[in-house]
């Protein structure tokens, strides 16, 4: 390995974030050494962003290194775990000392702000990527799967969905949106807020979940499938906000993609937990957008009914 790597690990990545369950053996040797508690289990997700393809060329290094943990995040709240460790493997055209400056000093607070230690990773030379891999806990058996939806839950979606498909549309001049929905859209973009406040509502209600990454259509699509079910889900109940209401844009919510809100589902019975919650969370509310069914997906909308059983969600490989 190159001493330009050693150092730029040493100057710009050692010690970032911590946990509430500290490695055994952190970064700075061949692998880091991981003990997993008594009584739990390690739930692992990874991502890569890829310049131009998961962000464009534009984006600032401290949106690219939020964004690049937050996405990763939000694959664990999902799942109902709560973060330990991550990894990252970095690859960068050159040694910009502002670019890793800005990079690292954002990894290093979003990771304070969600418990989580980097652990270690590697650097290369090449086009800019980025691919870490976390690591969360949760109590043995608790975790939650796209697998257990049943006939007759609720489904819910958390926060407002579209708004990341608007704010890469005004960034691509496909739309001009007005002045007050610029800050919130570009946001849902570059800095999206990974759900891991409801992951104990999760693993207490939810029977199944899965994070809003490729659009409400196509991954709500994968809970139906895994589960073998159905779905009914109601366009008037969608949270968006109002400029795609009043422009009928409704496919920024269904298939825009990048929302990292969580959808979930949960039994009838547990109507009263979730206006509790709404209640005691005002910054992240739980909507009700439709009811799991024996089979079948369809959208109601004011003046049709639409199957949405063929539809597909966002394709990597474009098939």
């Amino acid at each position: 390995m190159p001493q330009a790597e050693f150092s730029i690990i040493e100057k710009y990545f050692a010690g970032i974030g911590s946990s509430q369950w500290p490695p055994e053996l952190p970064s700075g040797d061949d692998a880091a050494i991981l003990e997993i508690p008594e009584g739990k289990q390690a739930v692992m997700s990874v991502d890569t962003l890829i310049a131009g393809v998961h962000f464009p060329l534009e984006t600032s290094p401290a949106d690219i290194a939020h964004k690049s943990l937050a996405v990763n995040l939000s694959d664990l709240a999902a799942m109902g775990a709560s973060p330990a460790w991550f990894l990252l493997s970095l690859t960068i055209p050159d040694t910009n000392e502002s670019w890793l400056d800005s990079f690292s000093a954002s990894l290093r607070k979003i990771a304070e702000q969600y418990r989580i230690e980097l652990v270690g990773g590697d650097t290369c030379h090449g086009p800019l990527s980025i691919t870490i891999q976390v690591t969360g806990l949760v109590d043995k058996d608790k975790y939650i799967t796209r697998s257990s939806a049943n006939p007759g839950d609720l489904i819910l979606v958390s926060g407002q969905i579209g708004n990341a498909a608007l704010g890469l549309a005004h960034l691509q001049n496909r739309i001009q949106l007005e002045e007050k929905l610029i800050v919130p859209c570009l946001e849902a973009v570059n800095r999206p807020t990974p759900r891991l406040c409801l992951t104990d509502f999760l693993r207490n209600f939810a029977n199944a979940a899965i994070d809003l990454s490729d659009g409400l259509v196509g991954d709500l699509k994968h809970i139906l499938d895994k589960s073998k079910v159905g779905a009914s889900i109601s366009q008037d109940a969608l949270p968006v906000n109002e400029w795609i209401v009043d422009n009928d844009a409704y496919e920024y919510a269904l298939s825009g993609g990048d929302d990292y809100e969580l959808c979930l589902t949960i039994s009838p019975g547990y109507k009263d937990q979730i206006m509790l919650w709404n209640q005691k969370n005002p910054d992240c509310q739980l909507h009700l957008i439709g009811q799991i069914t024996e089979s079948g997906f369809y959208l109601h909308t004011e003046n049709e009914t639409i199957d949405l059983s063929n539809t597909k969600g966002y394709q990597h490989f474009g098939k």
